[in-house]
């Protein structure tokens, strides 16, 4: 699991100091949620020769040493386009860790039709685990969970009004679906949702190459 580098808080030189200790011990930093002026001049000085992915959080990797292919699959879902940002965090984390992502935008039960033929083409590719980001209500996780025979990994956002806003009346609901094979990170937490997602890719991954040999 590569280190990341939380942002908010630290000055640009030290966050900059520290990408390129990183990016020199391992060929990858992952920089959680940059302001606009850091993002900016980290791809100033990485842009060239260092492939970089997102911006929410940023992924950097050298590209003479691109990270390695696990063979794990990740799938993430967003309940609405306001979850996205969350979701791309869980992205780049994911695909640092080796795994192949695919991403599916603004399904949630609002317009719950939209959800069945993506949710199917994930299934049908085989993902090994699903992160599936939402606010308000909180209840996608719930139904995707109900629906797969993967690992779901509820991401609670901070998209959200009024009584339970914030965050927290997703979290609730998410802890307290009735859905099995569901689990739940805290408010926001990208990072974390990304990294649960592709440790459970990974040891399928590693137990498919197991059962061929």
């Amino acid at each position: 699991m590569p280190e990341v580098i939380y942002a908010p808080g630290k000055s640009p030189e030290l966050v900059e100091r520290l990408v390129a200790q990183l990016l020199q011990r391992t060929g990858r930093a992952i920089v959680s949620r940059p302001d606009p002026e850091l993002h900016a001049s980290l791809r100033r000085l990485y842009g060239e020769s260092h492939e970089l992915t997102g911006s929410w959080v940023l992924g950097i990797h050298d590209r003479a040493r691109p990270v390695p292919s696990t063979g794990g699959r990740v799938g993430v879902i967003t309940a609405g386009s306001s979850d996205i940002p969350y979701a791309q965090e869980a992205l780049v984390v994911a695909q640092q860790m080796g795994c192949v992502t695919r991403e599916v935008y603004d399904v949630g039960v609002a317009g719950l039709h939209r959800l069945f033929p993506p949710l199917r083409e994930l299934l049908e590719e085989g993902v090994d685990s699903i992160v599936v980001a939402a606010g308000m209500d909180g209840a996608l996780p719930s139904v995707v969970a109900g629906l797969v025979n993967v690992p779901v990994i509820g991401l609670p956002t901070s998209t959200g009004y009024g009584a339970g806003g914030g965050g927290v009346g997703a979290l609730l609901s998410m802890l307290q679906s009735c859905s099995p094979g569901l689990a739940v990170v805290n408010i926001d937490n990208g990072v974390g949702a990304g990294s649960m997602a592709a440790l459970i890719a990974n040891k399928a991954a590693e137990a498919r190459k197991e059962a061929r040999e």
